[in-house]
């Protein structure tokens, strides 16, 4: 029996990097896996992942910038599996919603493109809040598991990337503030703040090799971390009963690089 035997997690931007490691890790772990991304064809894959090594998911192609697809992922979800005991609210769009991005556009705070502002807000905290409203009536008399992702960017407060910053700041406060309000409930919710080699941080290191050289000499352990050897193992840990006594935590999974901020 896996830890997380015949429970029910919906993990979105699941169709790569730190959500593609943490929804082969559930199905591993015996979980039910709803893969979510706005890419069919990445869901797909990893749904077909999944099932190659005799696990359950089902696949939804959904743009959580968009409030009724979160909701009806969440409808299809209970309809398809009965309940919904883990929530992982991964995906972030970047850049303005005209022109997306592959990871936060850098540039000064007095000509910050307020589109994009505007983008990274809705499909980040903005859909983290929708998904966790659209869960909230079925955990409410089961209990529940809800993880987010806040970023080392905001807390250090990064230059150039202000809407990044300020959004996943925005995350830490609302996971903070369910977990308080939600508690009682008997529903968990806790945040991931990664440093864990992604698209988007491979097209930062395209950008600036040097820096993300430099950056890797800051970590303790001189590596960023792998989306399935360590994303996945620390997303099983908060989804399942080993971690029922922890909530509000920020988890940085960042190889020691936090001992610097």
């Amino acid at each position: 029996m896996g830890r997380l035997q015949d429970k029910v997690a919906i993990v979105t931007g699941a169709g790569r990097g730190i959500g593609r490691g943490i929804a082969l890790a559930y199905a591993k772990e015996g979980a039910r896996v709803v893969v979510s991304s706005r890419s069919s064809a990445a869901v797909e894959r990893v749904v077909a992942e999944i099932c190659a090594d005799k696990g359950k998911a089902i696949g939804m192609a959904v743009d959580v910038g968009d409030r009724e697809a979160v909701f009806r992922m969440v409808e299809e979800a209970v309809q398809a599996y009965g309940a919904v005991d883990i929530l992982v609210n991964n995906a972030q769009g970047f850049g303005p919603a005209r022109s997306p991005a592959p990871a936060p556009v850098i540039q000064p705070l007095e000509t910050l493109d307020e589109d994009e502002w505007e983008h990274t807000f809705r499909t980040g905290v903005q859909a983290t809040l929708w998904g966790m409203k659209a869960v909230f009536p079925y955990m409410k008399t089961r209990g529940g598991k809800i993880i987010n992702f806040a970023s080392e960017f905001g807390i250090a407060g990064n230059p150039g990337s202000a809407a990044y910053n300020s959004n996943k700041e925005a995350v830490r406060g609302l996971s903070r503030t369910a977990a308080r309000e939600w508690g009682p409930y008997g529903i968990n919710v806790n945040l991931i703040i990664p440093m864990v080699r992604t698209d988007a941080m491979e097209a930062l290191e395209r950008a600036d090799p040097d820096g993300m050289r430099a950056i890797t000499q800051q970590i303790p352990l001189r590596r960023f971390g792998d989306s399935l050897k360590d994303a996945g193992p620390v997303a099983v840990f908060l989804a399942c009963a080993d971690s029922d006594y922890l909530t509000g935590m920020n988890v940085m999974l960042d190889g020691g690089h936090c001992l610097l901020t």
